[in-house]
């Protein structure tokens, strides 16, 4: 059982560098509390949105509409979308109020509540599959629109320093699914930790 109160605080997701911040939440652990159920796993695989600047964003260009006011909150809150009319992806808000950056966490390592999201995801025990992509991650996890635009301080959903040494095991490439930004679809923002129970669903070298 997870030390509920070893919760990482709010003030850590208002860095102003999303680069850095994606990359040091590899290693560290998310846990939900969602229908009374704990689940959680090691977050292994995120992509840094750089806000109004960066073309791949919901908010570039300054964009805000009901769905991305959520970005404008300060960080550490939780953004969540409804994409292809099937799948839900989490994010996490980043930096200072009005500075829409945001970080989409692509993939997990199960540690907490494996039957409930083997159940959750309708899946055989493979530890390699579970939560290799950001719309398993939110349903191994429980997570739905009910759970966008909360502090992740509270919980339901909330994060924990690791104890993995990360550094030297991150691969770093460009996002997936971003062709629509051109230039930017290319830049380096996808991080991925390397873990023996992880392979990431969009790179075969994982």
């Amino acid at each position: 059982m997870t030390d509920i109160s070893n919760k990482i605080p709010l003030s850590f997701f208002e860095d102003k560098d999303v680069l850095a911040l994606a990359r040091s939440l590899l290693g560290k652990s998310i846990f939900t509390v969602i229908d009374g159920k704990l689940t959680g796993g090691i977050i292994t695989e995120t992509e840094a949105y750089a806000g109004i600047i960066d073309k791949a964003s919901h908010a570039y260009g300054g964009r805000r509409t009901k769905r991305t006011e959520t970005m404008y909150k300060p960080g550490g809150y939780s953004y969540v979308y409804f994409t292809y009319g099937m799948h839900h992806l989490f994010n996490i808000v980043t930096s200072r109020k009005d500075d829409p950056q945001a970080i989409l966490i692509r993939g997990i390592v199960p540690t907490e509540g494996l039957d409930i999201q083997l159940e959750r995801r309708n899946y055989i025990k493979n530890k390699f599959h579970i939560a290799n992509g950001p719309a398993k991650v939110c349903q191994a996890l429980g997570i739905t629109l009910e759970q966008n635009n909360i502090p992740l301080s509270g919980d339901v959903i909330w994060l924990q320093n690791g104890e993995l040494n990360t550094e030297k095991n991150i691969i770093t490439c460009p996002r997936v699914g971003v062709d629509y930004a051109g230039e930017d679809a290319l830049l380096p923002y996808r991080f991925i930790l390397s873990h023996p129970d992880y392979k990431s669903a969009k790179n075969p070298l994982i």
